[in-house]
Protein backbone atom coordinates (compact mmCIF):
# COMPACT_ATOMS: atom_id res chain seq x y z
CA UNK A 1 0.00 0.00 0.00
CA UNK A 2 3.23 2.79 -0.62
CA UNK A 3 1.16 4.47 -3.25
CA UNK A 4 0.37 8.08 -3.20
CA UNK A 5 -2.65 10.15 -3.54
CA UNK A 6 -3.55 12.83 -5.93
CA UNK A 7 -4.64 15.37 -3.79
CA UNK A 8 -4.48 18.10 -7.34
CA UNK A 9 -7.24 15.92 -8.71
CA UNK A 10 -10.86 16.35 -8.45
CA UNK A 11 -11.73 13.11 -7.04
CA UNK A 12 -12.28 12.37 -3.36
CA UNK A 13 -9.38 11.70 -1.51
CA UNK A 14 -11.60 9.15 0.56
CA UNK A 15 -12.59 7.41 -2.82
CA UNK A 16 -8.75 6.94 -3.98
CA UNK A 17 -7.28 5.93 -1.16
CA UNK A 18 -11.01 3.19 -1.27
CA UNK A 19 -9.51 2.40 -4.45
CA UNK A 20 -6.01 1.46 -3.47
CA UNK A 21 -6.91 -0.79 -0.79
CA UNK A 22 -9.33 -2.51 -3.32
CA UNK A 23 -6.66 -2.65 -5.85
CA UNK A 24 -4.46 -4.06 -3.29
CA UNK A 25 -6.84 -7.15 -2.36
CA UNK A 26 -7.65 -7.69 -5.88
CA UNK A 27 -3.83 -7.95 -7.08
CA UNK A 28 -3.27 -10.20 -4.02
CA UNK A 29 -0.90 -7.97 -2.38
CA UNK A 30 -3.39 -8.47 0.38
CA UNK A 31 -4.71 -11.78 1.02
CA UNK A 32 -7.90 -13.02 2.54
CA UNK A 33 -7.71 -12.30 6.01
CA UNK A 34 -4.47 -10.08 6.62
CA UNK A 35 -5.60 -7.08 8.58
CA UNK A 36 -4.93 -3.41 7.05
CA UNK A 37 -3.23 -0.69 8.89
CA UNK A 38 -5.89 0.76 11.45
CA UNK A 39 -7.01 3.90 10.78
CA UNK A 40 -4.35 6.14 12.96
CA UNK A 41 -1.93 4.43 10.42
CA UNK A 42 -3.44 5.42 7.46
CA UNK A 43 -3.76 8.69 7.90
CA UNK A 44 -0.38 9.48 9.16
CA UNK A 45 0.72 7.32 5.76
CA UNK A 46 -1.25 9.08 3.43
CA UNK A 47 -1.56 12.56 5.35
CA UNK A 48 -5.12 12.63 5.72
CA UNK A 49 -7.93 12.87 7.86
CA UNK A 50 -9.34 9.69 9.93
CA UNK A 51 -12.53 10.71 8.92
CA UNK A 52 -11.36 10.08 5.25
CA UNK A 53 -9.73 6.70 6.23
CA UNK A 54 -12.79 5.97 8.09
CA UNK A 55 -15.26 6.37 5.05
CA UNK A 56 -12.64 4.42 2.63
CA UNK A 57 -12.57 1.72 4.74
CA UNK A 58 -16.49 1.66 6.14
CA UNK A 59 -17.75 1.33 1.86
CA UNK A 60 -15.09 -1.38 1.35
CA UNK A 61 -16.76 -3.05 4.89
CA UNK A 62 -19.91 -2.64 3.65
CA UNK A 63 -19.36 -3.69 -0.29
CA UNK A 64 -18.30 -7.34 1.39
CA UNK A 65 -14.05 -6.35 0.76
CA UNK A 66 -13.66 -6.04 4.21
CA UNK A 67 -14.53 -7.00 8.22
CA UNK A 68 -14.26 -5.68 11.41
CA UNK A 69 -13.36 -7.39 14.33
CA UNK A 70 -13.89 -6.09 17.90
CA UNK A 71 -10.58 -4.90 19.69
CA UNK A 72 -8.45 -6.68 16.54
CA UNK A 73 -8.68 -4.62 13.61
CA UNK A 74 -9.97 -4.49 10.05
CA UNK A 75 -9.43 -7.68 7.92
CA UNK A 76 -9.94 -8.83 4.08
CA UNK A 77 -12.76 -10.92 3.44
CA UNK A 78 -13.18 -13.79 1.17
CA UNK A 79 -14.97 -12.38 -1.89
CA UNK A 80 -18.63 -13.97 -2.71
CA UNK A 81 -19.22 -15.69 -5.78
CA UNK A 82 -20.94 -14.53 -8.00
CA UNK A 83 -23.22 -16.83 -10.31
CA UNK A 84 -25.12 -15.36 -13.20
CA UNK A 85 -27.85 -18.62 -13.77
CA UNK A 86 -30.50 -16.80 -12.83
CA UNK A 87 -30.91 -15.88 -16.19
CA UNK A 88 -28.77 -18.07 -18.13
CA UNK A 89 -28.78 -22.28 -18.44
CA UNK A 90 -25.75 -23.87 -17.11
CA UNK A 91 -24.18 -26.25 -14.83
CA UNK A 92 -22.77 -25.72 -11.36
CA UNK A 93 -19.07 -27.05 -12.26
CA UNK A 94 -18.67 -24.51 -15.19
CA UNK A 95 -19.83 -21.24 -13.30
CA UNK A 96 -17.60 -22.11 -10.39
CA UNK A 97 -14.70 -22.84 -12.89
CA UNK A 98 -15.28 -19.92 -14.51
CA UNK A 99 -14.53 -17.65 -11.47
CA UNK A 100 -11.25 -19.34 -11.15
CA UNK A 101 -12.50 -21.72 -8.48
CA UNK A 102 -12.34 -25.44 -8.23
CA UNK A 103 -15.90 -27.63 -7.77
CA UNK A 104 -16.62 -30.55 -6.04
CA UNK A 105 -19.50 -32.58 -5.11
CA UNK A 106 -20.80 -34.94 -2.49
CA UNK A 107 -23.50 -37.16 -3.09
CA UNK A 108 -25.07 -37.40 0.41
CA UNK A 109 -27.97 -39.29 -1.05
CA UNK A 110 -29.10 -40.93 -4.16
CA UNK A 111 -32.24 -43.22 -4.59
CA UNK A 112 -35.35 -44.41 -5.93
CA UNK A 113 -38.52 -43.17 -3.87
CA UNK A 114 -42.15 -42.75 -4.31
CA UNK A 115 -42.96 -39.16 -5.10
CA UNK A 116 -43.84 -37.00 -2.67
CA UNK A 117 -47.33 -34.98 -3.21
CA UNK A 118 -45.34 -31.56 -3.34
CA UNK A 119 -43.32 -33.23 -5.91
CA UNK A 120 -46.10 -34.83 -7.88
CA UNK A 121 -47.48 -31.31 -8.78
CA UNK A 122 -44.62 -30.04 -10.02
CA UNK A 123 -43.39 -32.84 -12.44
CA UNK A 124 -46.36 -33.46 -13.58
CA UNK A 125 -46.86 -37.25 -12.64
CA UNK A 126 -49.53 -39.12 -10.44
CA UNK A 127 -49.02 -39.94 -7.10
CA UNK A 128 -47.76 -43.66 -6.60
CA UNK A 129 -44.99 -42.74 -9.53
CA UNK A 130 -41.15 -43.40 -8.90
CA UNK A 131 -38.75 -40.43 -8.73
CA UNK A 132 -34.84 -40.21 -8.72
CA UNK A 133 -34.16 -38.37 -5.39
CA UNK A 134 -30.76 -36.60 -5.23
CA UNK A 135 -29.33 -34.74 -2.49
CA UNK A 136 -25.96 -33.47 -3.31
CA UNK A 137 -23.54 -31.03 -1.04
CA UNK A 138 -21.56 -28.76 -3.33
CA UNK A 139 -18.03 -26.98 -2.81
CA UNK A 140 -16.10 -24.21 -4.50
CA UNK A 141 -12.06 -24.33 -3.47
CA UNK A 142 -13.51 -27.19 -0.74
CA UNK A 143 -15.81 -25.30 0.69
CA UNK A 144 -19.60 -25.96 0.85
CA UNK A 145 -21.36 -23.11 -0.48
CA UNK A 146 -24.75 -24.69 -1.51
CA UNK A 147 -27.02 -27.82 -0.94
CA UNK A 148 -29.44 -29.06 -3.35
CA UNK A 149 -32.45 -32.07 -3.71
CA UNK A 150 -33.20 -32.58 -6.76
CA UNK A 151 -36.04 -34.87 -8.15
CA UNK A 152 -36.08 -36.37 -11.35
CA UNK A 153 -39.33 -38.72 -12.91
CA UNK A 154 -37.62 -42.36 -12.70
CA UNK A 155 -39.29 -43.34 -16.25
CA UNK A 156 -37.57 -41.06 -18.21
CA UNK A 157 -34.36 -40.37 -16.24
CA UNK A 158 -33.53 -43.92 -14.88
CA UNK A 159 -30.31 -43.64 -17.34
CA UNK A 160 -28.75 -41.41 -14.31
CA UNK A 161 -28.61 -43.56 -11.92
CA UNK A 162 -25.56 -45.29 -14.31
CA UNK A 163 -23.79 -41.82 -14.29
CA UNK A 164 -21.04 -40.74 -11.59
CA UNK A 165 -22.17 -37.48 -10.10
CA UNK A 166 -19.72 -37.24 -7.78
CA UNK A 167 -17.35 -36.29 -10.70
CA UNK A 168 -20.34 -35.50 -13.73
CA UNK A 169 -22.66 -32.43 -13.66
CA UNK A 170 -26.48 -33.05 -13.80
CA UNK A 171 -27.55 -30.80 -16.85
CA UNK A 172 -24.91 -32.50 -19.58
CA UNK A 173 -26.32 -36.09 -18.32
CA UNK A 174 -30.13 -35.04 -18.95
CA UNK A 175 -28.59 -33.37 -21.94
CA UNK A 176 -27.50 -36.78 -23.48
CA UNK A 177 -31.38 -37.24 -24.50
CA UNK A 178 -33.58 -34.81 -26.38
CA UNK A 179 -37.01 -36.27 -24.13
CA UNK A 180 -34.62 -34.78 -20.89
CA UNK A 181 -32.85 -32.62 -21.98
CA UNK A 182 -33.60 -28.97 -19.88
CA UNK A 183 -34.17 -26.17 -22.34
CA UNK A 184 -35.91 -23.82 -20.15
CA UNK A 185 -35.77 -23.50 -16.27
CA UNK A 186 -38.44 -21.50 -13.81
CA UNK A 187 -36.75 -20.63 -10.60
CA UNK A 188 -38.42 -19.29 -7.76
CA UNK A 189 -35.85 -16.81 -5.36
CA UNK A 190 -36.50 -15.98 -1.64
CA UNK A 191 -34.30 -15.36 1.18
CA UNK A 192 -34.83 -17.65 4.74
CA UNK A 193 -32.96 -17.99 7.90
CA UNK A 194 -30.43 -20.85 8.04
CA UNK A 195 -31.99 -23.92 9.98
CA UNK A 196 -30.17 -26.78 11.47
CA UNK A 197 -30.08 -28.12 8.50
CA UNK A 198 -27.58 -25.27 7.25
CA UNK A 199 -25.35 -25.71 9.95
CA UNK A 200 -24.91 -29.08 10.07
CA UNK A 201 -24.27 -29.04 6.13
CA UNK A 202 -23.15 -25.33 5.33
CA UNK A 203 -21.31 -24.79 8.72
CA UNK A 204 -23.41 -21.66 9.33
CA UNK A 205 -24.89 -20.62 12.10
CA UNK A 206 -28.28 -20.70 12.97
CA UNK A 207 -30.39 -17.94 11.77
CA UNK A 208 -28.11 -16.61 8.98
CA UNK A 209 -29.00 -15.93 5.74
CA UNK A 210 -29.66 -17.79 3.10
CA UNK A 211 -30.81 -17.96 -0.37
CA UNK A 212 -33.61 -20.47 -1.09
CA UNK A 213 -33.97 -21.81 -4.95
CA UNK A 214 -36.74 -23.67 -6.70
CA UNK A 215 -36.05 -24.67 -10.11
CA UNK A 216 -38.37 -26.60 -12.16
CA UNK A 217 -36.83 -27.94 -15.66
CA UNK A 218 -38.91 -28.20 -18.70
CA UNK A 219 -37.67 -30.39 -21.82
CA UNK A 220 -38.65 -28.80 -25.54
CA UNK A 221 -41.91 -30.39 -24.65
CA UNK A 222 -42.19 -27.84 -22.38
CA UNK A 223 -42.59 -31.38 -19.70
CA UNK A 224 -41.37 -30.74 -16.40
CA UNK A 225 -38.19 -33.35 -15.73
CA UNK A 226 -35.97 -31.71 -13.43
CA UNK A 227 -37.83 -30.36 -9.89
CA UNK A 228 -34.68 -28.89 -7.26
CA UNK A 229 -34.80 -27.13 -3.83
CA UNK A 230 -31.47 -25.42 -3.41
CA UNK A 231 -29.71 -23.75 -0.36
CA UNK A 232 -26.66 -21.13 -0.84
CA UNK A 233 -25.16 -19.55 1.92
CA UNK A 234 -25.87 -15.74 1.89
CA UNK A 235 -22.66 -15.02 3.31
CA UNK A 236 -20.68 -16.46 0.12
CA UNK A 237 -23.13 -16.07 -2.84
CA UNK A 238 -24.36 -13.46 -4.93
CA UNK A 239 -26.42 -13.47 -7.97
CA UNK A 240 -26.76 -11.53 -11.28
CA UNK A 241 -30.01 -10.48 -12.88
CA UNK A 242 -30.10 -8.89 -16.09
CA UNK A 243 -33.30 -7.35 -17.10
CA UNK A 244 -33.13 -5.70 -20.89
CA UNK A 245 -36.08 -3.82 -22.30
CA UNK A 246 -38.58 -5.36 -24.77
Amino acid sequence: MAHQLDKSIPIPLYYQLKELILNDIKNGTLKVGDAIPIEKELSAIYGISRTTVRQAVAELVQEGWLYRVKSKGTFVKAPKIEQSFIQALGSFNDQIRDLGMTPSTEVVELEVIDVPGFVSEKLNIPLGSKVIYLHRRRFADNEPIVMVKTYLPYDKCKFVLEKDLVKESLYPILGEFSETQISKIRRYIEAVEAEKYDFDYLNMEKGKAIQKFISIGFNYRDEPIEYSIARYRGDKNSFEIIITAT
